[in-house]
């Protein structure tokens, strides 16, 4: 921060309890972090081989089939390297020919982008609309997935997943949105994500919740003869989740953060509990935003408004300059997603962040904003 940062204090009264609201790495639970704490003699800096580390990517496994309501058939894979490095298994061990891709912000575009570098696949079918807006599938005989996003991290942009008719699989970058939004897990057949969001924990990991069509894709490439890179084959990564193990060490404060946060979720009510508060949090954000003179949703369509991210342009004032002010106080990480350009704050709504938090935000950014006005 620069040394001419307006130098306002916002009174203590009008703090949130935890001021953590990054869209990613997100807020982790102080009870999680103790957990962790108490079993670190036995569980740091042991091999993820041993029965202590497997039976936690056992309970991730099994927390995350529960919290999602998986159908019969369904299996929870896991791997290193976190949603981008799924993005080029997914190139390399379950794109047959050709994808489709909706592209309607930066995480989208990147997977499409590198889709299209590919060179043993056929440039994808890109269907692409502004920021703060989604497009809608394209129906098409010549491809074999669909790769969509539930909620694009980089705008606060949320869409429905809906399976398009046909015979190609749908593969969902659901970063952002797993465990903090509905969905019908009939609809897809790759539900993947990272659990620095909604899972509270850190990055560096994948997880995939996988159809029995996935599964039978997955094998056929994999015994194409097609060549893959060990750490990027999903079959391998398949082999090894039964094991109820990763194919390469993971990080294993990871496991046990999300493993913690999936435990908690399910036990305060499930998905539907989550999504409540999700959607009670954004009820707070979105309705203060309408209702000030500075401030508007980014996101015209209440349709498309995510639950989980927040995205609020402001007029008259700088948002970064608020942002830099509330860091200032300790309420952290709301700053703008860079690339996108605009004049505006990204709130993080997800399952562990507190609604009365998020209201007593709104309350310090108007203090902040009647000082600088």
């Amino acid at each position: 921060m620069s040394d001419d940062r307006p130098d306002i204090t916002i009174p203590t009264e009008l703090l949130p309890v935890d001021g953590r609201f990054g869209s990613g790495p997100s807020k982790v639970r102080p009870e999680a972090v103790e957990a962790l704490m108490a079993s670190a003699p036995t569980y740091l800096g042991t091999s993820h081989r041993q029965p202590s580390v497997r039976f936690m990517v056992a309970a991730l496994r099994n927390g995350v089939a529960e919290l999602l309501n998986l159908p019969d058939g369904y299996e929870v894979l896991l791997g290193n390297g976190g949603t981008t490095a799924f993005w080029d298994s997914l190139i390399c061990s379950f794109i047959d020919e050709r994808s489709e891709h909706l592209v309607f912000g930066e995480f989208s575009s990147k997977f499409a982008a590198a889709v299209r570098a590919a060179p043993h696949l056929e440039d994808p079918v890109v269907v692409e609309s502004e920021p703060g807006t989604h497009p809608d599938v394209e129906v098409r005989d010549d491809v074999d997935v669909y790769a969509l996003t539930h909620n694009e991290t980089s705008t606060g942009v949320a869409m429905e997943m809906e399976r398009p008719p046909g015979e190609a699989l749908v593969a969902v970058d659901a970063t952002s949105a797993a465990g903090g939004m509905r969905f019908d897990p009939a609809a897809v057949d790759v539900y993947y994500f990272a659990p620095q969001k909604c899972l509270a924990s850190d990055g560096g990991l994948w997880i995939a919740a996988c159809s029995p069509a996935a599964i039978q894709r997955i094998e056929a490439i994999a015994a194409s003869g097609r060549w893959l890179p060990p750490s990027l084959d999903l079959r391998i990564a398949l082999e090894n989740s039964r094991k109820d193990q990763t194919y390469n060490t993971p990080g294993l404060a990871t496991v046990f953060l999300a493993a913690h946060q999936v435990e908690w979720l399910c036990q305060q009510g499930g998905l539907e509990w989550a999504a409540r508060r999700c959607d009670e949090s954004a009820r707070i954000l979105y309705g203060w935003a309408e209702a000030g003179d500075a401030t508007e949703p980014f996101v015209k369509d209440p349709a498309m408004r995510s639950p989980v991210v927040g995205t609020i342009d402001f007029e008259g004032v700088d948002a970064p300059t608020i942002a830099g002010v509330l860091r200032a106080n300790g309420i952290l990480d709301t700053e703008p997603y860079r690339k996108l350009g605009r004049n505006q704050l990204r709130i993080a709504l997800y399952p562990a962040i507190d609604p009365a938090d998020v209201e007593a935000l709104t309350r310090c950014i108007d203090h902040v904003v009647e000082r600088l006005s």
